[in-house]
């Protein structure tokens, strides 16, 4: 039996749903897909799979045995690119997390350029605003905002985007304009929901004094895309990236309150499992977009 091509056919007929699609993936007959996975199961002693005539549904042992089983057909794969052209690197699907809020603003754009640059590419983009995590949901890259813990993966940082407090000017002409942080107190604030410094807002003078507010939230969203909207319909104020609202800005719907006082700036991560081998197609990812952020002036 060739354990290789064994394991590549109980990923793929698990990934793929059936022994014939699985085949027809792998360039071979039905057959010997079935063939390659019951010597499988009997020289590992266990049964892998349960089949039925519309479906494969994994055992218990099956589901411990596929993890390190995909872990080495990937790992062949990525083996095989390494040393193939860079335009046949640049193929086969590229599997991007990025938040919601931060997606929708622009990275449209970028995403569609990086497309058309590399039309090959098959771009699997999830968008969450909560926690993704790398390595179960088997992503090449996800970016991240904020601190990140996690020794299981590998932190490239591509810089750090400034952040400020805005509300839209019909909500200030009617509350009055803050002239002091102390004044937030008073205001309706829109809180997104997961952010590290809870209910308070800390701000930082040019002489380096720094004054922590505790703010009352009229509206609390895991979403920040959709605070910003909240802000430009009058509700209240909402702190975000400054290059994200800047098009808000320029058209009048928003102006930014307490110039003088500082948020700590937001770094942007690229995050990748520390156990694989980043492929190149990751890497210009990364630096393509680290490039369109630059461009687009979202770094402080």
């Amino acid at each position: 039996m060739d354990r290789l091509a064994a394991l590549a056919a109980f990923v793929r007929a698990v990934d793929l749903g059936s022994f014939s699609a699985a085949a027809a993936h792998l360039g071979v007959s039905q057959p010997a897909i079935s063939q390659q996975i019951r010597a499988l199961e009997e020289l590992l002693g266990t049964r892998l799979l349960t089949r039925t005539t519309r479906s494969l549904t994994l055992t218990d042992a099956g589901e411990r045995y596929l993890t390190y089983a995909r872990d080495i057909v990937e790992r062949l794969d990525e083996a095989d690119r390494s040393v193939q052209s860079a335009e046949a690197q640049m193929s086969g699907t590229l599997s991007v997390s990025l938040p919601v809020g931060f997606a929708e603003a622009m990275l449209a754009e970028f995403l569609i350029r990086f497309k058309q640059t590399w039309p090959a590419l098959i771009l699997d983009v999830h968008l969450s605003d909560t926690y993704v995590d790398v390595v179960r949901d088997r992503l090449d890259v996800a970016i991240r905002l904020g601190e990140i813990r996690d020794d299981r993966l590998i932190v490239k940082n591509l810089g750090s985007a400034r952040r400020a407090l805005f509300a839209s000017p019909t909500y200030l002409d009617a509350a009055g304009r803050p002239e002091h942080p102390i004044d937030l107190a008073r205001h309706a604030y829109l809180l997104y929901r997961k952010i590290g410094t809870g209910d308070s807002v800390p701000l930082t003078d040019a002489n380096g004094q720094t004054v922590s507010v505790r703010i009352n939230p009229s509206m609390i969203v895991n979403n920040s895309s959709a605070l910003r909207l909240a802000a430009v319909a009058g509700l209240g104020i909402c702190l975000s990236n400054t290059w994200i609202v800047q098009h808000h800005v320029d058209a009048g719907e928003l102006e930014q309150i307490l110039p003088a006082w500082r948020y700590h700036d937001h770094p942007f991560h690229a995050v990748y499992p520390s156990n694989r081998y980043i492929p190149l197609k990751v890497r210009r990812f990364v630096d393509a977009l680290r490039a369109f952020l630059a461009e687009k002036g979202a770094f402080a």
